[in-house]
């Protein structure tokens, strides 16, 4: 990953934070992207304290095209390039469709789904023009097995695979690469909050029995993005413990 630029939205918290320190370990150049200056600001200070040089941060909403054009602009402006595109961000607003609101539903379809147009555009016409790239998207299980109370985190991220494969025929002969990644229940700060019985009820239900590592999504992710790994695209790779298989 030596001299490859990598942008991760979503990149400074969870699984977010371990892709991009991946990246950073390989010594890539890394921007992660977020909402809030202070979560930009610690991880900055967290990686430059682990001697991670290459390491910067954009202050970016996903859900505003015109605010993503902007930021890749300032990208190419300083690096000419970006050779990996994670889009990571995500939301959720859990609730039953009886109960959502036009709110809950917009603001999970923005952030998820509407994201993927917004950053990935303006970052594919650079890739274009140097005939090459690596864009891996974060999906989840529930895209594939359905969640109760997740009619519209889980149609976000079905329609993630549809991105992914159409826009993988659309790149395959310009040696860029198109893939899901779908996790199953990760060990992050928003399983923690997760009072202990139900977590129990949850581990109980996967296969291997525990939840996965965000370390063990961010390797395959990094295999994805290899330059050795051209032959992979419009795959889905599932991390789930053996949760969901098909």
């Amino acid at each position: 990953m030596k001299n490859k630029t990598v942008l991760v939205t979503g990149g400074t918290r969870g699984i977010g934070a371990a892709i991009s320190k991946n990246f950073l370990e390989q010594n890539a150049t890394v921007i992660a992207v977020a909402t809030s200056e202070k979560s930009c600001s610690k991880w900055l200070t967290e990686m430059q304290q682990a001697g991670f040089k290459k390491a910067e941060t954009k202050i970016c909403d996903v859900a505003d095209f015109a605010a993503c054009q902007k930021m890749v602009a300032s990208i190419i402006t300083k690096h000419r390039r970006v050779d990996v595109l994670i889009n990571n961000a995500g939301i959720t607003r859990d609730t039953s469709l009886k109960k959502m609101t036009k709110e809950n539903w917009d603001q999970v379809l923005h952030i998820n789904l509407d994201s993927m147009f917004n950053v990935t555009k303006p970052v594919l016409d650079i890739m274009l023009e140097h005939n090459f790239g690596r864009i891996i998207n974060l999906s989840s299980v529930n895209a594939q097995k359905g969640q109760f109370g997740q009619t519209n985190y889980a149609a976000t991220k079905a329609g993630i695979h549809g991105f992914t494969k159409s826009l993988a025929l659309e790149t395959a002969r310009k040696n860029i690469t198109v893939n899901t990644v779908s996790p199953g229940y990760i060990n992050t700060e928003m399983m923690a909050d997760i009072p202990a019985e139900i977590l129990a009820k949850i581990v109980e239900q996967v296969p291997v029995g525990r939840l996965g590592e965000v370390d063990e999504v961010a390797r395959v992710i990094t295999f994805l993005a290899a330059v050795e790994s051209g032959y992979i695209t419009g795959s889905n790779v599932s991390i789930n413990g053996g949760l969901h298989m098909y």
